[in-house]
């Protein structure tokens, strides 16, 4: 089926506004340029009862991360907290671009959220974004109390690379004894550098984000073959038991689908409790970019809703690897 009239209409704005990575846009700096020089939409932000910046320490001698910590409107007396790593393809996109939907999640799900503002690619390229989300992480985990959050209920999520790093951050956790990891929330995650599934074939173009986009940004994040070997940047290889639930959301129009789905079933064969929802109609970076569409907004409440349900008093999962 092809898209609805809405959802092309979503798709013809986002692509002219969107440089052509990969084909005719191969500097980030450039990519960066392009995407600064964009008049900025007069909209009101939507209200929370509290936006605080915050610097953290990185990982090693690494520099600090900054971190954006957004306080619910309806929050219980001690809320769990959300770590969330934005979108961007590991090049682009921060704390701004994600600050709309940072705010309804810590609304909608009644939790602090935590934006990491991780080093982006290729001026630091892996493992420097993974260590950041680990560190922020760590960070968080062991000053939640302090934050007004429950050390007991910290969960992780992100969208599209960000996906990556929340479930990265899962793992790094797992393997170096915590912190405790609640649940995990990944929105159309970009896991796999081979980009050889049958959804990259489907949906290469016309749908916003290609598959040229996409092969793009994995060239700026890794340096060799040996690192798409590296569990810490490609978790479709790791090993997944003893990882949080998690809750995954794919767009039916997009190259990641297909690995985003295949994700869910390995972490269910490893024993791990995961929702898979296929959002049909709907194009990669949706639930971030289109809160205005009823599928977005269906997306995101059955997302905030799991995230609700997993965090209300939940024994969290402490499992070696």
């Amino acid at each position: 089926m092809p898209l609805s009239p809405e959802w092309q209409t979503f798709v013809d704005v986002a692509t002219a506004a969107f440089p052509a990575l990969g084909t005719e846009v191969l500097d980030a700096a450039e990519a960066r340029a392009f995407l600064a020089a964009r008049p900025a939409a007069a909209i009101d932000p939507i209200p929370v009862a509290g936006v605080e910046e915050w610097l953290v320490p990185g990982p090693d001698d690494a520099p600090e991360v900054a971190v954006r910590l957004y306080r619910p409107l309806d929050a219980e007396p001690v809320p769990a907290v959300v770590v969330f790593y934005h979108g961007g393809g590991f090049v682009l996109c921060g704390l701004d671009s994600h600050d709309r939907f940072c705010r309804t999640m810590a609304n909608e799900a009644g939790v602090i959220v935590a934006s990491v503002d991780y080093r982006r690619a290729p001026d630091a390229r892996f493992p420097a974004a993974a260590d950041d989300a680990y560190a922020v992480l760590r960070w968080i985990a062991d000053n939640a109390e302090s934050l007004g959050g429950d050390p007991a209920r910290v969960a992780v999520a992100g969208d599209s690379a960000g996906g990556n790093l929340a479930t990265v951050a899962a793992i790094t956790a797992r393997d170096n004894g915590g912190p405790d990891v609640a649940f995990q929330l990944l929105m159309y995650p970009m896991l796999d550098p081979r980009c050889d599934s049958r959804s990259y074939a489907d949906n290469a173009e016309g749908y916003f984000t290609t598959a040229a986009h996409l092969r793009w940004y994995w060239e700026q994040y890794l340096f060799s073959d040996a690192e798409k070997a590296n569990p810490y940047a490609n978790p479709t290889i790791a090993d997944l038991s003893g990882l949080p639930p998690a809750h995954i959301a794919t767009a039916e129009f997009d190259p990641l689908r297909d690995e985003g789905e295949a994700y869910g079933q390995r972490l269910r064969k490893a024993g791990v409790e995961t929702e898979i929802h296929r959002w049909n109609g709907t194009v990669h970076g949706f639930m971030s970019m289109a809160l205005h569409l009823r599928e977005t907004q269906r997306a995101n409440a059955t997302a905030f809703t799991a995230l609700r349900r997993a965090l209300a008093c939940a024994p969290v999962v402490r499992n070696s690897p």
